[in-house]
């Protein structure tokens, strides 16, 4: 099974690779880790995709370390990555969305697969359940998804607001995915939809959505039919996404694919603003301590 890693926009976000935030005094990123912990898991190859102009800095600074672990490949999601009978419109700068960046590594995806977010920390037993759940389907399986949802408590800073996409289901499939921005007001987990919406309230232990999903490879085939189809209606709009979490929410009430949701009690870390780092690089030292990871991983 493949670990496909979403880190286009790494590059951006942090100014250029060589400026990426180390987190330990090996000079390790959060990326390092999630790599450790789906070798560990038992994945066996990472699709690291990522924009070409970044390509040396990436290979040089992530690259080389991770080769001596698992299979690496690389895949560049461009603005010019289009199907036949499509160009870039004049002065389209943002990028297409998390579902073309999948469709970016259309030819390296070869079997079963994640998604994660390049910038996250998730935790070993993220990585477990989600191999779990491929490992036991049937081979050959088609449309048997899967979404690893946290605990909303275990996904939030004391700095400020988080984007999450708010998890509901029903015998343990999701029936609906609400993006928010979610913060704690007043000693309450507030979340106020991304679409506009009426705000709500959620418990500690609301299942939220991190982007970690695990898709069969028949996925493949969905984007490369969907994507001209969504082009059409949306090549013209400047900040229009392609987006993984509405592809499989038509895939789902089209009863072309299921997700089932798979709850972990892994707590996220991750640096939205430069005041967490400090929070991450001692969870990370802390958990070196307890033996959970080798003092330096490679």
């Amino acid at each position: 099974m493949q670990l496909v890693i979403l880190a286009a926009g790494m590059g951006s976000r942090f100014g250029g690779l060589k400026q990426m935030e180390k987190m330990d005094e090996a000079g390790n990123f959060l990326l390092d880790y999630s790599i450790y912990d789906a070798k560990r898991a038992g994945f066996n190859s990472v699709v690291f995709i990522i924009k070409k102009a970044f390509y040396e800095d990436f290979k040089n600074s992530i690259g080389k370390r991770v080769e001596k672990l698992i299979k690496v490949d690389y895949a560049f999601q461009e603005l010019d990555d289009l199907p036949e009978g499509f160009k870039v419109p004049e002065g389209r700068e943002k990028p297409w969305g998390t579902a073309h960046a999948i469709y970016a590594a259309r030819d390296l995806i070869k079997e079963d697969f994640i998604i994660i977010n390049g910038d996250d920390f998730y935790g070993r037993e993220t990585y477990e359940v989600a191999y779990k759940y491929l490992a036991g389907l049937p081979k050959g399986s088609r449309g048997k998804y899967a979404n690893v949802a946290f605990n909303v408590a275990n996904t939030m800073t004391e700095n400020g607001a988080v984007k999450r996409g708010v998890a509901f289901h029903e015998n343990g499939y999701l029936t609906k995915l609400v993006e928010s921005s979610i913060e704690k007001k007043d000693g309450k987990i507030v979340c106020s939809p991304l679409d506009g919406s009426a705000s709500f309230e959620v418990p500690p232990t609301q299942l939220v959505s991190m982007n970690l999903f695990a898709f069969n490879l028949d996925l493949i085939d969905h984007l490369r039919n969907r994507f001209p189809a969504w082009l059409k209606e949306n090549i013209n709009v400047p900040k229009s996404e392609f987006l993984i979490p509405t592809v499989v929410d038509e895939l789902v009430h089209e009863d072309k694919a299921t997700l089932k949701v798979l709850e972990t009690s892994s707590v996220w870390f991750g640096v939205t603003y430069k005041e967490d780092k400090p929070g991450v690089v001692a969870a990370l030292k802390a958990l070196v301590d307890k033996g959970e990871y080798k003092k330096g991983l490679y």
